[in-house]
C-alpha cells in the first residue's frame, strides 16, 4: 500500500493496569473535577457524583481524558476516543498478565515481524 491509499486515521490501544493506593484521594480529586466543571447540568452532576463516590473505577474513569494525552503530539487530532475502568484481580507473577503475549499479531508473525516494547 503506497502513501496515498494509507488511510490517515490510526488506532492507538493502551491497556493500563494502576493500583489505586488511597481511593480517598481519588475519589476527592473526582469531586472536585466535577464540581469545576460548570457546563454540567445539576441531575447529570448528582449522578456523576454518586458514580465516583460508590465505585473508584468510576473516580478514575472520570480524571482520565484521551484528549490529554494526545493533544500536544504535533500533526494529530483526536478523532474519536472511548475508555473504562473496572476493578480487576492482579498478579504481577502470574503468566496470564504478560505484556509482551499480544504484541505480536498471528499474521506479522508469519511476516517475520516482531513487537515494538
Amino acid at each position: 500500500m503506497n502513501t496515498e491509499e494509507t488511510s490517515r486515521f490510526v488506532r492507538l490501544r493502551v491497556e493500563l493496569v494502576l493500583e489505586i493506593e488511597d481511593p480517598g484521594e481519588l475519589t476527592k480529586a473526582a469531586l472536585r473535577r466535577l464540581a469545576d466543571d460548570t457546563d454540567l447540568p445539576a441531575d447529570e452532576r448528582a449522578h456523576a457524583e454518586g458514580a465516583v463516590t460508590e465505585d473508584t473505577a468510576e473516580a478514575l474513569a472520570s480524571l482520565i481524558d484521551p484528549f490529554d494525552l494526545v493533544s500536544e503530539v504535533p500533526g494529530v487530532d483526536l478523532a474519536q476516543a472511548s475508555w473504562s475502568s473496572e476493578p480487576i484481580d492482579y498478579d504481577p507473577d502470574s503468566p496470564d498478565w504478560d505484556l509482551d503475549e499480544d504484541d505480536v499479531d498471528e499474521d506479522d508473525e508469519d511476516e517475520g515481524a516482531g513487537a515494538v516494547s
